[in-house]
């Protein structure tokens, strides 16, 4: 079975993997992925659990080293050594579990581990500066800078954990499940703030399982499937239908099966 393909145009990518390979042991978790993101471009990366998505992340973040392959950033070839190494490169994350602090307020959690200072003393007024104009540049509905983590919403919480990975000025942002477990107006306000992002300039990789969000807010949809690349789409040509088939690897699937009933029934 061939897997339809749509290609993207071509840009400069601020983000490009090639042939990026990985093993444990006996299993194969990636094999010659490929994948590329522009400035300025929100680029979907989609597949069923156990396709490699969260294995391509660690990589491009810096958890795993790949077993081969090559990652360029704004053209240049580099090697992630690590987390911070990573950060240095201007790639951020923002993982699902957000790791935030709930008992710390949002500035204290924005520069946490990488606070202010001047003369060995925490400058908390110019991180209290700080925090506002990252919050603005986001269009953030924070009511304030100083009240605990705890006493966010869903949404406010996914503000504050995407205004940290802004703090150093990165070049690409990388986005794992964001509106996993929020409800319609909260998963709308994060996917606002992924607008943001794309308007700052920042290349953009969403991590979701929710089809409606990739292609509310998405240029490019990347699908992985058994380790491999299965698909390159641009949002507006890929189907619900044609997506579910790449992710699962049928042509003939339930929900394009139902979705012909319904249309014959209609018809009819």
């Amino acid at each position: 079975m061939t897997t339809q393909t749509t290609e993207a145009p071509v840009r400069e990518a601020v983000l490009s993997l090639t042939g990026v390979n990985k093993r444990f042991g006996a299993v194969q978790a990636l094999t010659d992925v490929s994948l590329h993101v522009a400035p300025g471009e929100v680029v979907a990366l989609v597949g069923d659990n156990g396709a490699g998505k969260s294995t391509l992340v660690k990589i491009i973040s810096g958890v795993y080293e790949s077993d081969g392959g090559e990652i360029r950033i704004e053209g240049k070839p580099v090697s992630v050594h690590g987390p911070a190494h990573a950060q240095e490169l201007g790639i951020a994350t923002v993982f699902q579990d957000l790791a935030l602090c709930d008992n710390l307020d949002v500035v204290a959690n924005l520069f946490l581990g990488q606070e202010v200072s001047r003369t060995s003393v925490i400058d908390e007024v110019e991180m209290e500066k700080e925090s506002w104009r990252l919050l603005r540049t986001l269009s953030a509905k924070i009511p304030s800078v100083r009240i605990p983590i705890a006493s966010l919403s869903g949404g406010q919480r996914q503000t504050v954990a995407i205004a940290r990975s802004l703090i150093g000025n990165p070049k690409v942002v990388m986005l794992d499940e964001p509106t996993a477990a929020l409800g319609v107006a909260q998963t709308a306000e994060v996917l606002n703030l992924v607008e943001r992002l794309r308007e700052t300039g920042l290349g953009v990789i969403l991590i979701s399982h929710n089809m409606a969000d990739v292609q509310a807010v998405a240029d490019r949809i990347v699908v992985l499937r058994l380790g491999r690349n299965a698909a390159d789409f641009t949002v507006e040509e890929a189907t619900t239908e044609q997506l579910v088939a790449a992710i699962t690897g049928a042509s003939d699937n339930v929900v394009a099966s139902r979705a012909a009933r319904h249309k014959g029934a209609t018809d009819e």
